[in-house]
C-alpha cells in the first residue's frame, strides 16, 4: 500500500500536520534557560526545514509531469492508458485483494501508532558548536580577529574591549586601505563569523531576506554616492577615465616631455593604475611612459604596488576594476553593519563581560564558569520546585526575590513608558534614565532621524523630541553663517556691499 503514489501522498500530508503540530507544541512552552531556549529554535528550526522538503516532494507529486498520478486515479475506476473499457467492480476486487495481500504480509501494519515517533522530537538536543568564549551563545569570540586587526596596516594597537567597540565603524577609514587584499580577506572572514554565530543563535531568522533589503539599500546608495567613507570610489563610477584624461600619453613622445607634467601629477596617475609612486620624477615618468605602449596585463610584477590586483584592461585606458572591488568591499560592510545591529545586545554583554573579567582573579573566573555550567542543570532538574514570590518580586544575584523595603527603596514599583521606544515599559528611575542611552531608545532615535544628545534626556514622547528638534534647528539657523547676506564687499569708491547686492550690481555692469 506504501509504495502507491497515492498512499505517497497521503502520508505526506498526515507528515505535515503532524510536524505543524509540533512545532505548535514546542513554542507553547517557555524555555526556562538560554540553553533550552537555542535547543527549541534548533528543533523548531530543523522541523520546519523537513517540513518544506515533504511540501516541495507534494509539489512535484501535484505537477504529475509523468502522468504517474493520472493513471493511478484512473486505475481506481478501471480505466488504463491503453484501455478505456470500465469495469470497477474487478478493479475493486482486484485493490482489495492487493490490500488484504500486503496486511498479510505486514501484519504489525495494522496497529502503527506514530505519535510517539514524533513526540520525541520534542527531547531532542540538537548538536549547537561554540566555543568556550562563546559560552553557549551569550558572547562573541572576536579574539582572532582582534589579533589581526592589531596587526594589520588598518588596524591599531588598541584592547580588545576597545576593540568590540570600533569593529563596526568602518567610515573613518580611508578607502586607500580598504582597497588592500589584507582588508578585503579580514572584512570576509568577520563577515563570515558573525554570520556563522547568528545562525547559531536565531536560527529562525531568515537571513536572506535580510540580505535582499541591504542590496536593495546598498544599490541606490551607491548609485547616489551617498555610502559614507566610498564617495570618492564611487565618483569614479561614472567616470572612469578621469585620470586618464589629466594626462593623455598620446601627447608626449619622449620621456623628458612628460617629466614637464611635474611630480604631483605623474603620482596620480601611476596611482590610478595600480603601480608604484616613489623614485625620482625621471623614474615615475618612465614607469608611467611604459603603459604607452604596454597592456598593464604584461608589464613586470615590480612596478605594481605589493597587494594590488593586476588589471586586465589595456594599456590605453584606466581599468574598472578598483571600482568593482570597492563595491564588493562597501557591500560587505553594509552586511556587516547590518550584521552588528541584529546583534548589538550581544556585542554589549560581551563587552561587559570582558571588563568584569578584568576585575576577576583567575580563581574566580574558573569559580563563576563551573557555576554557568552547573546551574542550568540544576535549574532543569528542579523544575517542580517553584519558590514563593506572591509580589512578582524582581529576583536578585542569589535567584531569590529581592527584599520588599529595598524594592519600595529603588522604586521599582513606579512604571515609566517610553513612545520612542515603541511603549516599552521601565521599572525604577534608575533603569528609566539609563535608558536613554541603551540601544533601544537609539534605534528609536534614529529611525525618527533626530540626534540622541543630551537635550533629548526625559523626552519620552515622539511629538515632543520632533518639536524640540524643530526648535533646535531654528535656533541654529539663525546663528547660522549666511555669506550671502553677511559677507561684505566694498567697491573702488568705497560703497560697502553684501555679497548678494555686489553680485548682482557687478553683473549689470554698474560697477
Amino acid at each position: 500500500m506504501s509504495s502507491t503514489l497515492l498512499e505517497v501522498t497521503r502520508a505526506s500530508h498526515e507528515e505535515v500536520e503532524r510536524l505543524e503540530r509540533i512545532v505548535v507544541k514546542d513554542l507553547q512552552t517557555e524555555p526556562p534557560t538560554n540553553k533550552d531556549r537555542l535547543y527549541q529554535s534548533h528543533r523548531v528550526r530543523n522541523m520546519i526545514e523537513q517540513i518544506m522538503d515533504t511540501s516541495n516532494k507534494l509539489v512535484e507529486i501535484y505537477e504529475d509531469k509523468d502522468n504517474a498520478r493520472k493513471d493511478e486515479i484512473a486505475a481506481l475506476g478501471g480505466q488504463s492508458s491503453t484501455s478505456m473499457n470500465v469495469n470497477v467492480f474487478s478493479a475493486f476486487y482486484d485493490r482489495l485483494k492487493e490490500i488484504r495481500e500486503y496486511h498479510r504480509r505486514h501484519p504489525a501494519s495494522r496497529y502503527v501508532d506514530t505519535t510517539d515517533e514524533y513526540e520525541h522530537l520534542l527531547k531532542e538536543e540538537p548538536a549547537i558548536e561554540f566555543t568556550g568564549e562563546e559560552a553557549f551563545g551569550r558572547y562573541l569570540d572576536l579574539h582572532e580577529l582582534y589579533n589581526e586587526y592589531i596587526n594589520s596596516k588598518f588596524g591599531q594597537q588598541i584592547e580588545y574591549s576597545a576593540y568590540l567597540d570600533v569593529f563596526s565603524d568602518t567610515g573613518k577609514m580611508s578607502s586607500k586601505l580598504k582597497l588592500t587584499r589584507q582588508y578585503r580577506d579580514y572584512m570576509q572572514k568577520l563577515l563570515e563569523y558573525l554570520i556563522y554565530f547568528f545562525e547559531r543563535t536565531e536560527p529562525l531568522q531568515d537571513l536572506g531576506r535580510i540580505f535582499s533589503k541591504v542590496v536593495t539599500e546598498f544599490e541606490e546608495l551607491w548609485t547616489s554616492g551617498l555610502i559614507q567613507g566610498w564617495q570618492s570610489e564611487n565618483h569614479e563610477n561614472g567616470n572612469a577615465k578621469q585620470h586618464e584624461a589629466m594626462i593623455d600619453l598620446d601627447y608626449y613622445t619622449t620621456i623628458e616631455q612628460l617629466m614637464e607634467v611635474g611630480p604631483e601629477k605623474l603620482k596620480e596617475a601611476l596611482s590610478a593604475f595600480g603601480l608604484k609612486t616613489g623614485g625620482t620624477l625621471q623614474q615615475r615618468a618612465e614607469r608611467l611612459f611604459l603603459t604607452k605602449h604596454t597592456p598593464l596585463d604584461k608589464l613586470d610584477r615590480k612596478h605594481f604596488v605589493k597587494g594590488s590586483r593586476k588589471h586586465e584592461q589595456n594599456g590605453g585606458g584606466m581599468a574598472q576594476q578598483p571600482s568593482e572591488d570597492a563595491k564588493e568591499i562597501a557591500l560587505m560592510e553594509s552586511k556587516m553593519k547590518k550584521m552588528c545591529d541584529l546583534l548589538h545586545e550581544t556585542i554589549v554583554r560581551t563587552k561587559e563581560n570582558i571588563e568584569k573579567k578584568h576585575a576577576l582573579t583567575y580563581d574566580e573566573i574558573v569559580q563563576e564558569r563551573e557555576e554557568d555550567e552547573v546551574q542550568p542543570e540544576s535549574e532543569s532538574d528542579d523544575e517542580d520546585q517553584q519558590i514563593y514570590n506572591p509580589l512578582k518580586l524582581p529576583m536578585g544575584w542569589d535567584g531569590k526575590p529581592i527584599p520588599y523595603w529595598l524594592y519600595k527603596l529603588h522604586g521599582l514599583g513606579q512604571e515609566f513608558k517610553c513612545e520612542i521606544c515603541g511603549n516599552h515599559s521601565y521599572w525604577g528611575r534608575r533603569a528609566y534614565e539609563r535608558h536613554f542611552k541603551e540601544w533601544r531608545h537609539q534605534h528609536g532615535m534614529r529611525c525618527l532621524g533626530i540626534p540622541n544628545t543630551k537635550n533629548f534626556n526625559e523626552i519620552t514622547s515622539i511629538e515632543e523630541a520632533k518639536h524640540l528638534w524643530e526648535r533646535i534647528q531654528e535656533k541654529q539657523g539663525l546663528n547660522k553663517w549666511r555669506p550671502d547676506l553677511e559677507e561684505e564687499y566694498e567697491d573702488h569708491e568705497g560703497n560697502i556691499y553684501n555679497k548678494k547686492t555686489y553680485t548682482d550690481l557687478q553683473r549689470q555692469g554698474l560697477i
